[in-house]
């Protein structure tokens, strides 16, 4: 046996490196390959040693996934977002009518208040407050030729001088008929007082439209016969400063209405107006009453209510709050007609400080 000299032997080789098998396909300790990596996968270079080579089933998130693969992906991909949506347009296509057929903003303005749309709902359709919603809504609505209108103008040329002359004829009718025979005098006061004063150019629907008009037919014809012909003829008297009060009460509610910027600055505006309007009216009734010989504390009231009911019916009232004043002033009783005429005024001032109230026809 052959004695090999350790300092003259040849130095030993080192031993090859062992490879960790975890995704590479191999085993400890073994020479056999594992499953190739699909091409796909490559990224042109081999990976390093004790690195992962990448998912044959592509990058995924989570836990020891590949997340940067995944953001790459996402970021390649086209972001779909929701288009912003239009609020005013839905609202347009509900009041379109509305919209199409008004002479102003301040119509549209009046008519989304009587759907119960306040500044606070406005709000939602990014706007301050109605008025300027029903600007947009004006601007962006669509409509044929439509005679200018100005907010806050009274009526002018003929109509006005028709409609003053009309509220003149009770008076003279009611004279006439009492200097031909005093018997007439009572009815036809009656009759055209209810035609003149009562009646509306603009009023609410109902099931019963005329309720109101018999009503007050009724209360009239009543009052004439306990208290006399005269009583009839002073209300007759009252028609021509009911016109004109009424008049200016619209016009100064369209002025002011077109001077105001939310719901309730106009309707603190409003209200002292129709206080006034009542006092001026009142203050009329009773030199009416008193220059047909009546006394005023019967006629003045029954003036004050019919020149109320006309008032509420022309500016679109409803007619339950006018037919139950009419209806507790029939009581035979002084202080029936005083009472419905103060609730009917307590009414009038909420119902006419409301925009929607001094919408044009």
């Amino acid at each position: 046996m052959t004695t090999v000299d350790p300092q003259t032997a040849p130095p030993a080789l080192p031993a090859p490196p062992v490879f960790e098998a975890r995704g590479a396909g191999r085993t400890p300790g073994s020479g056999a390959p594992g499953p190739r990596t699909p091409a796909g996968a490559r990224s042109g270079a081999a990976p390093m040693p004790g690195t992962l080579p990448p998912d044959p089933r592509g990058p995924h998130t989570g836990e020891g996934g590949n997340g940067e693969a995944a953001s790459d992906e996402a970021a390649a991909k086209p972001v779909r977002r929701r288009p912003g949506g239009d609020p005013v347009k839905a609202l347009l296509h509900r009041h379109r009518e509305l919209c199409e057929r008004a002479v102003d903003p301040l119509e549209i303005a009046a008519g989304l208040e009587a759907h119960g749309i306040t500044d606070r709902t406005a709000a939602r359709f990014r706007h301050r407050d109605v008025f300027s919603l029903a600007e947009e809504l004006y601007a962006r609505s669509p409509r044929g030729e439509h005679p200018a209108a100005r907010p806050g103008r009274a009526p002018a040329g003929a109509p006005a001088f028709r409609g003053f002359g009309y509220a003149l004829l009770p008076g003279a009718l009611a004279f006439g008929a009492a200097a031909v025979d005093p018997a007439w005098a009572g009815p036809v006061a009656v009759a055209v007082t209810v035609a003149a004063l009562v009646w509306p150019g603009r009023a609410a629907g109902g099931r019963f439209p005329y309720a109101a008009h018999l009503l007050a037919a009724a209360l009239v014809a009543g009052a004439a016969h306990r208290h006399g012909a005269a009583l009839a003829v002073g209300l007759a008297l009252s028609v021509a400063p009911g016109h004109l009060v009424a008049a200016a009460f619209a016009a100064g509610a369209r002025a002011r209405l077109g001077g105001s910027r939310a719901l309730e600055d106009f309707a603190d505006r409003a209200r002292p107006l129709l206080v006034a309007a009542a006092a001026v009216f009142t203050a009329a009734a009773a030199g009416a009453a008193a220059l047909a010989g009546t006394a005023l504390p019967v006629a003045v009231p029954l003036a004050l209510l019919l020149f109320l009911t006309r008032l509420l019916l022309r500016h679109g009232a409803h007619r339950g709050p006018v037919g139950a004043a009419l209806a507790l002033a029939l009581i035979p009783v002084p202080a029936a007609a005083i009472a419905a005429a103060a609730g009917l005024l307590l009414h009038a001032v909420l119902a006419l400080s409301r925009a929607s109230a001094h919408a044009r026809p």
